[in-house]
């Protein structure tokens, strides 16, 4: 049966008809497609070798490693990057959202450029990162706002700050949730399934090498299993994060009524709501995923979109939780908090992103989602669309993700198939398998093309 959630805030497309696919198909396209992408990325191997020395894993991040090697990328402009073997592609990961404006954006770098003859580092207040802090509050509907570096940073601060406005330690999360590398957030960020425990209790699974403390952990899209842990730990439980659309596991939307009911909870038990909009943000509309979805919570964790790919991050949110900062009760600080150049990508970033201009880069998306939908439906494909602001993913599972165990149970051959297919045509998408596409406001027509036509390839060699 066909089920649509499509309008104003979210996407979902379930086909109406799907038959399996062949395994051997899929086996051996994908030793097909590895032995292309050997082929055409010699240098990239020669670049990760070299790299290997002196870089763990021959990369500056983990997540940016898979085997035998990623590929390197030399320069990036608009919605292209051209990597070591003189390959252009359509970059359709944008940093994760934080080239949401397109490489090189010419506001940005006037922004940069203008603040590269005023100064880098001043270490001290000044009406530029007070500027930067007013568009921020005004655009995301906070009250007050602090500046850090990374995503990160962002979420442990945030975290910190519900600690001490509640005096309680404790922290909820949702199972599969990522929200950076602070200790306790790391906890069952993506579990293995032989550790985690029944999946309506969850049983925390930490990281190795971090000390998270008290950390509960629930199933996303499931308010008993919050109210729950709040019955029994309310008294220690200082905060709940939580991405309001998990952009983690493909993109996982929130039921009708469980972001509302999450914040009726949070009141009742006196816990401070937390929604990381590192990944969401300015993504999911000119305001962000909390106004969009017409929940607010206690804080707010921005990043990637809001800087036009200058690093850094903010956390904010109503008065009487940043007072906490105000009073000393948490001390916030950082060399690089605010400064000029991350200060420049806010104002360059703030003007840009008109809602007119993200409102016609959702158009596109919105256009690229219901024509893989048809694809889908005219090949019968085990898979089914996503898509929220203007990103979007194709998950291989017939049924809707509710949450991390409903992603665990999808085809991560094909994910990885599908992935390296693009990869090999010019195309590239975050390596996770579990990731979404972002269409930025560099892309347009052509880009939505070569993204609907490189899909119905896939398809049609999936069924050949």
């Amino acid at each position: 049966m066909l089920t649509n959630i499509n309008h104003a805030d979210t996407f979902r497309s379930i086909p109406k008809h799907s038959k399996p696919l062949s395994e051997e198909k899929v086996d051996a396209l994908l030793v097909q497609e590895w032995a292309r992408f050997k082929d055409g990325t010699t240098a990239s191997g020669a670049e990760s070798k070299l790299a290997n020395e002196s870089l763990p894993l021959g990369v500056p991040s983990s997540f940016q490693h898979w085997d035998p090697y990623p590929i390197s990328i030399v320069s990036a402009k608009g919605a292209w990057m051209t990597d070591m073997d003189g390959r252009r592609l359509l970059d359709l990961s944008m940093g994760f959202g934080a080239m949401l404006v397109g490489h090189l954006n010419p506001a940005v770098v006037a922004e940069v450029k203008e603040s590269l003859g005023v100064g880098m580092l001043f270490v001290t207040p000044s009406p530029i990162s007070r500027d930067a802090a007013q568009r921020v509050c005004k655009r995301f509907a906070l009250d007050q706002v602090r500046f850090t570096n990374s995503g990160t940073e962002a979420t442990m601060y945030a975290v910190r700050l519900a600690r001490a406005v509640s005096g309680k330690n404790d922290v909820l999360k949702i199972e599969g949730g990522y929200h950076g590398s602070y200790d306790p957030l790391m906890t069952s960020a993506k579990p293995s399934l032989d550790k985690a425990g029944p999946a309506e209790e969850p049983t925390p699974v930490y990281q190795s090498g971090a000390v998270s403390g008290d950390v509960f952990v629930v199933p996303y899209n499931n308010l008993p299993a919050v109210e729950k842990i709040f019955k029994e730990h309310a008294s220690t439980v200082a905060c709940f994060i939580l991405e309001p659309v998990l952009e983690n596991l493909g993109i996982v939307l929130p039921d009708a009524g469980y972001l509302e009911g999450v914040r009726a909870l949070c009141d009742q038990y006196k816990v401070v709501l937390i929604f990381d909009e590192v990944k969401t943000g300015l993504t999911a509309g000119p305001q962000g995923a909390a106004q969009r979805l017409g929940v607010r919570p206690d804080l707010i964790c921005l990043a990637k979109s809001i800087g036009g790919g200058v690093p850094l991050a903010a956390f904010g949110g109503k008065k009487e939780y940043m007072d906490a900062v105000t009073d000393g009760r948490l001390a916030h600080f950082g060399t690089f908090n605010g400064n000029p150049l991350a200060m420049a990508g806010i104002r360059a970033v703030d003007n840009i992103c008109t809602d007119e201009a993200l409102a016609s880069a959702e158009a596109f998306n919105l256009q690229a989602l219901n024509r893989i939908s048809d694809i889908i439906d005219e090949y019968e494909l085990p898979a089914h669309t996503v898509g929220f602001g203007v990103k979007g993913c194709i998950t291989w599972s017939t049924t809707p993700v509710r949450n991390y165990r409903d992603y665990k149970a999808t085809d991560f051959k094909v994910a990885e198939l599908s992935w390296l297919w693009s990869l090999n045509r010019g195309i590239i998408t975050p390596p996770g398998l579990d990731e979404q596409w972002l269409i930025s406001l560099a892309h347009g027509q052509t880009e939505i093309d070569l993204l609907v036509e490189d899909f119905r390839e896939l398809a049609q060699a999936l069924r050949s």
